[in-house]
């Protein structure tokens, strides 16, 4: 058992090092897990097993108490929310809009879920609106579930790629898969569901693909399920047909893994009651091939539903990925609170009333008069910006998260009223370029010989210039005398010195 913060529990067991707790059996599952696959036309010498990992959760100081009030006293379809917010690309079928709606006893709540491959060891800003769209569906009354794809993983997909994924040992998905799933119950567990009461179920699911797959033959495959696929279906989903044409092609691997998620759907709906799947538009064709395959095997119409939302997109048109440059990775240990912070307080001011919408839970009606402000005499730049970076770093970091990035911009503005300390540089140690030098070569050293050997000038005559005009910080602070020499309380915590030249260009020395 982990203890997380007070009444946040998470219960663990399982022997694939992802340890979840036992399902809870849903209302589209029999009473046994042996029992269950009845359900399907064929039978299955497999043994299932069904880890989910809950997530006790007290409500978050953190939301806002106005959008509770709000739900309560005005319910509305989470459809129509994703889709005002510019978060609804395409619906398999507008039935969804009906049974989805969230007002309380009308119908029931649906499970819906979204899938997460562990191709890396963290999850990024393109996955975040995975978790963003259930997030809403959890704040309507709804039930999410996170899919990691331990299985799928090991097959990669093809979906938005020009070449095959490069192949990852069982260690790396493993130590990737419990990673992300860290990442989602943090996430995931700060979108409360606003319309459960203090009695009723508020967890987070995460379950793993693996766990069913694991057993399953090439032979039961076939028979079970791809007795029910037609080729030229397949070929037509535009995953696949783009990748035939180009000089790479395709391989059978790589084919097959529509097949895999379409049945990964199935057993979620079989075993789990999940009657919706989402994700990106790139995965339309992934979703239909879970639809058409609950609708093939299970001889029902109208039962399972998916959804796309519009992938996130760079200021030049290009999709956020692990394996571009300038990855926003979620998890702290790879991008910093501070850099997540300032990323978004630095977008355009093109993309930040949309970046509200789709990555904030902020009313509509506020998004609105923050765009009217930005067009109106008098605005401070950034103001729509720092809001942004603000919902966003609360989110996926928590308020812990929030405070370390407001602490770190503020301390690292030239002319800063706050103290330095080790911690608050080293917290952006990695966002500045970096030197080493001994204690010896720091100690009494001339700032202007220090600015140019630590690399923040070229030349002593630029050092000399820029401080002449005022434009040279030690610690912050700024330096007026050409003949300032270090001394031992300049050195922070007798570690570090920051260097500024001007507002943007810094440089931190180590001492060795």
């Amino acid at each position: 058992m982990a203890t997380v913060s007070g009444s946040r529990t998470i219960l663990f067991s399982h022997s694939s090092k992802l340890f979840f707790l036992p399902f809870k059996p849903s209302p589209f599952s029999s009473s046994s897990s042996s029992s269950s696959s009845s359900h399907l036309p064929f039978s299955l010498s497999l043994r299932f097993t069904r880890p989910t990992c809950t997530l006790n959760l007290s409500p978050s100081p953190s939301d806002p108490q106005h959008q509770h009030q709000q739900l309560h006293q005005n319910p509305r379809n989470v459809i129509q929310i994703l889709e005002e917010r510019g978060l609804l690309d395409s619906l398999t079928s507008d039935a969804l809009r009906n049974i989805s709606s969230n007002s309380i006893g009308a119908t029931p709540p649906l499970k819906v879920y979204c899938g997460f491959d562990p191709t890396a060891e963290s999850l990024h800003l393109g996955n975040l609106l995975g978790i963003i769209v259930l997030s809403w569906f959890r704040r309507c009354g709804h039930k999410p579930v996170a899919l990691i794809g331990g299985a799928t993983a090991r097959i990669g997909d093809p979906s938005g790629k020009s070449v095959e994924r490069p192949e990852l040992d069982v260690d790396t998905l493993e130590r990737n898969a419990a990673g992300i799933s860290s990442i989602i119950v943090r996430i995931l567990g700060r979108a409360q569901n606003q319309n459960l009461g203090a009695d009723d179920d508020n967890s987070v699911v995460v379950l793993n693909n693996y766990d069913w797959w694991k057993e399953f033959s090439l032979l039961d495959f076939l028979k079970n399920v791809g007795r029910y696929a037609r080729v030229g279906t397949m070929m037509a989903k535009e995953s696949v047909r783009k990748r035939l044409e180009s000089e790479q092609g395709m391989s059978f691997t790589e084919f097959t893994y529509q097949l895999l998620q379409g049945y990964d759907f199935l057993y979620l709906y079989q075993n789990e009651g999940v009657r919706v799947q989402i994700g990106g538009s790139d995965q339309w064709g992934n979703i239909t091939a879970g639809t058409d395959l609950i609708r093939k095997i299970l001889q029902v119409d109208g039962a399972a539903y998916g959804l796309t939302f519009p992938l996130l997109l760079k200021s030049d048109g290009t999709k956020f990925g692990k394996s571009e440059d300038g990855a926003i990775w979620l998890s702290p240990t790879l991008l910093s609170p501070y850099k997540f912070y300032q990323y978004f307080f630095s977008v355009p001011d093109d993309d930040v009333i949309r970046f509200l919408k789709i990555l904030t839970f902020l009313d509509i009606e506020e998004i609105a008069q923050l765009e009217g402000e930005m067009i109106k005499p008098g605005y401070v730049p950034n103001t729509a910006q720092r809001r942004l970076a603000e919902e966003v770093t609360r989110f996926v970091h928590g308020e812990d998260g929030l405070s370390e990035a407001l602490r770190a911009t503020e301390a690292l503005r030239p002319g800063s009223e706050t103290k330095l300390d080790w911690k608050t540089i080293e917290g952006i140690a990695e966002d500045v370029p970096s030197c080493s030098l001994a204690y010896d070569e720091v100690l009494n050293q001339s700032l202007v010989d220090l600015s140019v050997s630590s690399g923040l000038f070229d030349s002593k005559s630029a050092a000399r210039r820029l401080l002449k005009q005022g434009g040279v910080y030690l610690n912050n602070c700024r330096v007026n005398s050409e003949n300032k020499r270090i001394e031992v309380e300049d050195i922070v915590d007798g570690k570090v010195l920051l260097l500024s030249a001007g507002k943007k260009n810094k440089v931190l020395v180590r001492i060795a």
